[in-house]
């Protein structure tokens, strides 16, 4: 019985091209459209977000900071993936390692290296390390929903079986459906994730604050959907039946709340004050504040 109430609560998997288009042996693919509009998406907030804040770094320069960050991704993602989630098989051939094209990123180690990859910059500018993170972190939540938006089009890291009426019978998951894991993950990680961030902006008090609440809210959402993902092959579960990715996700937790406690030994943000309203301002005693 259960068997048929799963069959008749099935959707059979809308098949994607992955691929857009193909011009001879060279592919272009959804999944790398939807990085270039995150990186796209990703300059427009951070160069508002410098303007809006008249700092750390001229708005000209949001280019530069992107490049650096998008580098350190790559590179972060990369090694994450090779070390937490299939370290035998690179290291029998560790020439693959340098193969980004064949698959295998890991956002936990892409967020390590997009911070290492800020922390030089702030040092070489000798700017705000964490306000620069701050702006930073607003700009993930999209590129992430674009991410995951890319895994469905993929068809991979799909979720476990499940009798909802929403399950999904992907190609390679088998002939049950299953949690389409990379929606629930595109929802709450993007815009959700995105709009909470956006409205802390303006009412945070101190620099880290805003990338400590992206660093927990993601592991957090992360966490929890992991439990209705498959598990990746290569590893199954580790323990206690928690995931990799829930392993990394506790640690990002914890590592989010030690951050906010930190960041009340830091200055307060400066408040953005908008010039043609300062004699106004004065005139009524300080209605500004943080914008």
């Amino acid at each position: 019985m259960r068997g048929n109430n799963i069959g008749m609560a099935m959707f059979s998997y809308p098949f994607i091209d992955p691929v857009v288009f193909r011009v001879g042996p060279l592919a272009v693919r959804w999944y790398g459209v939807m990085y270039l509009l995150g990186f796209l998406v990703a300059f427009f907030i951070i160069k508002s977000e410098l303007k809006r804040r008249q700092g750390p770094i001229p708005a000209q320069q949001a280019d530069d900071l992107l490049f650096h960050l998008i580098l350190g991704l790559l590179i972060g993602a990369r090694l994450g993936y090779t070390f937490f989630y299939n370290w035998e098989s690179y290291l029998m051939a560790p020439w693959e390692i340098l193969a980004i094209w064949h698959g295998g990123m890991s956002f936990h180690g892409g967020l390590v290296g997009m911070l290492v990859a800020g922390f030089i910059f702030a040092r070489r500018r000798k700017v705000p390390f964490l306000e620069l993170a701050d702006i930073g972190a607003l700009a993930a939540p999209i590129g992430l929903m674009l991410g995951r938006i890319g895994n469905f089009i993929n068809a991979e890291l799909f979720g476990r079986v499940t009798a909802a009426p929403w399950g999904i019978v992907f190609p390679m998951g088998g002939d049950l459906p299953r949690h389409p894991s990379q929606l629930y993950e595109a929802i709450l990680e993007g815009p959700i994730l995105f709009a909470f961030l956006w409205w802390l902006r303006l009412r945070t008090e101190r620099h880290g604050e805003v990338l400590a609440a992206f660093v927990i809210g993601y592991g957090a959402v992360r966490f929890f959907i992991e439990f209705l993902r498959e598990p990746d092959p290569q590893l199954g579960f580790i323990v206690y039946g928690l995931t990799m990715g829930q392993i990394l996700c506790l640690v990002m937790i914890v590592a989010g709340m030690i951050l906010v406690a930190c960041s009340k030994k830091h200055r307060q943000v400066k408040p953005v004050v908008n010039t043609s309203n300062n004699l106004s301002s004065i005139k009524s005693h300080g209605q500004g504040g943080l914008s």
